[in-house]
């Protein structure tokens, strides 16, 4: 039956209309038989069913039934150390008709389980659970959601990788490391200090965090070094000097990341010291930097040289309302801007218990892994960051034709439209591209990264159209389209068929030609009995 072939066929990443448009100038009949989907379904399919000649939609009614599949995965801290817990977020939800009770969902990290729990979610619903994972050394983990859920089995399997953190690279440009203690102590951090009379424009390419501290003056290079960090997304911490002389070149710096005119305060023997306030613990950047109940502490105490007419979002103010230490967004990064020098004259922030978790904090949130823990099959493409852990610099990636990168999995590979931008290259989802899995991104014979490809979220919600609500939708001005019940074994499309075709009468004259020969054979043996014995009567 038609319905055990439907059941033969594997699910593709792209809905079969989205594709209908390929059949133009094809005068045959199309039958669609699709359970129609709801989050499938929309005006653009519509349209491009109504422009293909005669349509016949036979709509497949299923069993209601519960389908607990995948919504996303994610992390709740950017940085995966190794033998060090974090927290995996995974998000279910529940596509189908029933409620779901008690099933079985299993996480793998390579071919080891680390957690196991059941849940009970309503149709329609979502419910989020975390588990504590590891991962043991420095290199990509595949890992793997399984849901034990008998009724929908196809989605039963969702794909994702972690890949532990590479170093955060932070540069110090000044006169003398004042950060150094600090961000040697940390494995995560690979620091490295450089005057600002002899820049080192090659760490600078390469940094992820850059600490332009009291420069006497920013150079022309300086300042264009420091663009280019902040449009491939790093940041910039800007703590400004006080000579007279440098104020210009810091004016064309503020100018150049868009902060604007800045107003320098008139310098004195004795700076006037001022308080800041205790920070606003709600505030995502001190985020785990205080406990649960946040104690009067003795705050440091500085005297602002600068402030700028640019509003961005103030994380350390003083208690007179003046912004001390602000963010900013500059391209695809971000400038933190300290409105008071670091030596001593000026402030004791250096000295005070905040100076660590702030500069920890802002080399931190300059760290960016742009590949994702998991990718749709339906997406049209991605983005990957190029020169951090790939093993190969841009330089060669950009030798060679348009088709370096490919996508293999197994034995399958696959060669997508690309294009690199910057530092990063945009992959789209070539045609065959269907089946989920782990594909290796490959230049050469270079592995640049393994990617985690799931089933469309479209595939996994359940909820039909009705025939009724399928006539309603196409309407009365689509007289090419026909709806028609499918019923149970697809009765209702034999009998369309039968009534397009007619009644087929060849089956009755090969039953008559066979009543027929029956009968001769028939005649033949017992007429050939009878004639011997006529013959003898005569005698």
């Amino acid at each position: 039956m038609y319905l055990d072939k439907l059941d033969g066929l594997s699910i593709g990443a792209r809905q079969p209309l989205s594709i209908i448009g390929s059949r133009d100038n094809d005068a045959r009949d199309l039958y669609i038989i699709s359970d129609f989907q709801r989050s499938a379904i929309n005006d653009e399919v519509i349209d491009r069913i109504d422009g293909q000649g005669k349509v016949i939609l036979v709509p497949i009614a299923g069993k209601p039934a519960a389908n607990v599949y995948v919504d996303s995965v994610w992390l709740n801290d950017a940085f995966v150390r190794p033998r060090t817990n974090v927290g995996l977020h995974v998000q279910l939800r529940n596509g189908g008709l029933l409620a779901a009770r008690d099933c079985p969902v299993k996480v793998f990290l390579g071919n080891r389980q680390v957690g196991a729990f059941r849940v009970d979610i309503a149709a329609g619903q979502v419910t989020t659970q975390v588990l504590q994972v590891q991962v043991q050394d420095d290199a990509m983990v595949l890992g793997r959601v399984v849901t034990e859920d008998a009724a929908v089995a196809f989605d039963n399997v969702f794909n994702f990788t972690l890949q532990p953190s590479g170093v955060i690279r932070v540069l110090e440009i000044g006169e003398e490391p004042v950060t150094r203690s600090l961000y040697e102590n940390e494995p995560l951090f690979a620091y490295s200090f450089s005057r600002a009379v002899n820049v080192d424009y090659a760490r600078l390419r390469e940094a992820d965090l850059v600490v332009v501290r009291e420069v006497r003056e920013v150079e022309a290079g300086l300042r264009d070094g420091l663009r280019a960090v902040l449009k491939r997304g790093g940041s910039v911490v800007v703590v400004p000097g006080n000579e007279p002389v440098g104020h210009r070149s810091y004016q064309l710096l503020f100018t150049d990341l868009g902060l604007g005119t800045v107003e320098w305060a008139q310098k004195t023997a004795a700076p006037e010291l001022r308080e800041v306030a205790m920070p606003n613990a709600r505030e995502p950047f001190f985020r785990e930097v205080f406990g649960a109940q946040q104690r009067a502490a003795t705050m440091p105490r500085i005297a602002p040289v600068l402030r700028w007419a640019r509003t961005g979002t103030d994380l350390l103010r003083l208690r007179d309302g003046d912004s001390y230490l602000a963010k900013f967004t500059s391209g695809a990064g971000q400038v933190y801007v300290f409105s008071a020098p670091f030596a001593r004259e000026y402030s004791d922030f250096v000295a005070h218990a905040l100076f660590v978790p702030v500069m920890y904090r802002m080399a931190m949130l300059s760290y960016r892994n742009e590949q994702l823990p998991a990718y749709r099959l339906s997406s049209n493409s991605i983005s990957l960051q190029l020169g951090r852990k790939s093993g190969t610099t841009l330089d060669d990636k950009r030798q060679g034709d348009e088709t370096g990168f490919r996508f293999v999995k197994d034995s399958l590979m696959l060669i997508p439209p690309q294009r690199v931008v910057g530092q990063e290259v945009q992959l789209e989802l070539p045609e065959g591209m269907d089946q989920a899995g782990f594909y290796q991104v490959k230049k050469g014979t270079s592995l640049i990264t393994t990617l985690a490809f799931n089933q469309s979220k479209q595939e996994s919600e359940l909820a039909c159209y009705s025939t009724d609500e399928l006539r309603a939708l196409i309407g009365p001005n689509r007289p090419n389209v026909q709806v028609l019940e499918g019923g149970v074994d697809g009765v209702g499309l034999a009998k369309y068929r039968a009534e397009q075709a007619g009644t087929p009468l060849w089956r009755y004259f090969v039953a008559l030609a066979l009543v027929c020969l029956l009968a001769e054979a028939v005649v033949v043996r017992f007429g050939a009995r009878r004639k011997p014995g006529a013959k003898l009567s005569a005698a």
